[in-house]
């Protein structure tokens, strides 16, 4: 591939009729194409680490309040309510992030299989036009997955669990002991109607609360069941983030 991208130089060149721009010699395209990775592999690397700044204030901000939430038994489970909507937005922060990570890891990636490792372990099978591929990346950049996927793909990895803890900690407030005046007898939740009217949110019914934190959990446990096709990085391995 090399040898064909030098030709395709010096084609250019006398085409001109001048020494063209373009590196020439397979020496200088080589040179080129270890620059170009590194640049791309520092892009890629930094998109990583907005992602990682996403999932780490996600991680804070869960402990944050249900540090304030389970502090005491009067505190009211709407902060949890609220917790589960933040991390739903840093969610949909993440996965925009992660398509553009995406675009740049692809690009790495096929250098690595069709470039690198053919230099250290040359194999008779080969893309042939990979670098036809990444130009055609550079001229006209497009994401490869749809947000969708991004989201779906952030929820299994990370923000799955969180929302379960989140879960966790919602279910035991609504359903242990509220004190309804300072120093009286904290009141078990044994009925249904007990557990409606901990879980009600101002003028909200506690009901309909109920229903509204089922069905999204619900949602969720239908992007963290859902299963991928083996496409773009599935196809090569288990290593990906």
């Amino acid at each position: 591939m090399v040898a064909e991208l030098s030709k395709v130089a010096l084609d250019d060149g006398k085409t001109e009729g001048r020494r063209s721009p373009l590196p020439s010699t397979p020496g200088e395209i080589t040179n080129t194409l270890c620059h170009y990775y590194r640049g791309e592999l520092g892009r890629m690397t930094s998109w990583r680490d907005r992602i990682d700044r996403t999932s780490n204030w996600a991680i804070t901000m869960v402990a944050a309040l249900l540090s304030v939430s389970l502090s005491t038994s009067t505190s009211h489970h709407g902060v949890v309510v609220f917790a589960m909507l933040l991390i739903t937005l840093l969610l949909l922060i993440e996965a925009r992030r992660y398509r553009f990570f995406d675009v740049y890891r692809a690009r790495v990636r096929q250098m690595e299989r069709s470039y690198f490792a053919q230099v250290l372990a040359p194999e008779a099978e080969l893309t042939p036009d990979w670098a036809g591929a990444i130009a055609k990346s550079l001229r006209k950049p497009a994401f490869l997955m749809s947000y969708r996927q991004a989201l779906l793909r952030r929820l299994k990895r990370n923000y799955c669990w969180m929302y379960f803890i989140l879960l966790l900690a919602w279910a035991l407030k609504i359903s242990t002991p509220h004190l309804q005046d300072a120093g009286a007898p904290p009141a078990e939740v044994h009925t249904w109607t007990r557990l409606a009217e901990n879980a009600a949110l101002g003028p909200v019914p506690g009901w309909l609360v109920i229903a509204a934190v089922a069905a999204f959990y619900l949602v969720i446990l239908y992007g963290v069941l859902y299963r991928e096709r083996d496409e773009g990085e599935f196809a090569f391995g288990e290593v990906h983030v």
